[in-house]
């Protein structure tokens, strides 16, 4: 069970994930598995990845959180989200869900709005995601966003519960990231196009969003991971301007900042 008290600014929430080093298990896409568990080492946490359906569940007892994407969904992985989210619940953790890809898909799209009854701490996804979560569209392109992020962000605060905030936290992806409580809405204004370009950035946001939910409230880990990931990549494409090496760069930067940087950061969030 996360203790609010622990960290209430991104500055603070950085120093707790890697004091704590919290264990994030990740039910994601196969094609980012590999550098989703490099960037939550690289940020201090600890990745597990156990996605069948008679051992998800039971894995999830030694985790701090959860992230449940929807990438690549085979179909163990599919079987295992539903009765993993569940287990997850009743040891009281907190999960993320990320509808990666959803819109037309016929099997992940009813899936998604079922795992979305089970109560995220955060939903975390692009516009075109957020949008068809919302019952407002139909998706994007596969994983890419056919819509925009500043066109979405009514459906984003309707997903959160709209005035009576009863929902999850939902953090929408773009030029300029949206965070909504359904009554409060932050703008995170960090970020290169860069991130578009390296195939797993989006997951590794939905997972460290989940290692930070395991040391503060969803609000806050929304905010701190999007601003820590966007920080990283401005830092990184400075030095390494080209996807390949942008990549190594990015996991470079998520080790190298510290919570004065974050702390600094937070005046971009507004």
């Amino acid at each position: 069970m996360v203790d609010p008290g622990v960290a209430t600014e991104p500055g603070a929430v950085l120093a707790a994930v890697r004091d704590r080093a919290p264990v994030v298990h990740c039910l994601t896409a196969s094609v980012t598995e590999n550098f989703v568990a490099d960037a939550l080492l690289a940020a201090g946490a600890r990745p597990m990845m156990t996605n069948t359906p008679t051992e998800a569940p039971a894995m999830v007892a030694v985790a701090d959180a959860l992230l449940i994407n929807l990438g690549t969904l085979s179909t163990d992985g599919a079987a295992a989200m539903e009765p993993t989210v569940i287990a997850a619940r009743r040891r009281g953790l907190p999960w993320v869900l990320d509808p990666a890809a959803i819109g037309i898909a016929p099997v992940r799209t009813p899936l998604a709005h079922r795992l979305l009854g089970l109560a995220p701490a955060v939903v975390r996804g692009n516009a075109s995601e957020i949008q068809a979560l919302a019952g407002a569209g139909t998706g994007g392109r596969g994983a890419d966003s056919t819509a925009e992020a500043a066109a979405v962000v009514e459906d984003a605060v309707r997903l959160a519960g709209g005035s009576t905030g009863s929902g999850p936290v939902v953090a929408l992806s773009g030029a300029v990231d949206v965070i909504t409580t359904g009554t409060r809405v932050i703008r995170v204004r960090a970020g290169h196009r860069l991130l578009t370009r390296v195939t797993g950035t989006g997951c590794a946001l939905g997972a460290l969003t989940a290692a930070c939910c395991a040391v503060t409230d969803p609000l806050t880990a929304a905010v701190t991971a999007t601003l820590w990931l966007g920080l990283a990549g401005e830092r990184a494409a400075d030095r390494a301007p080209h996807p390949g090496s942008f990549r190594i760069a990015l996991l470079d930067d998520l080790d190298a900042l510290t919570p004065a940087d974050l702390t600094k950061g937070t005046e971009r969030c507004q």
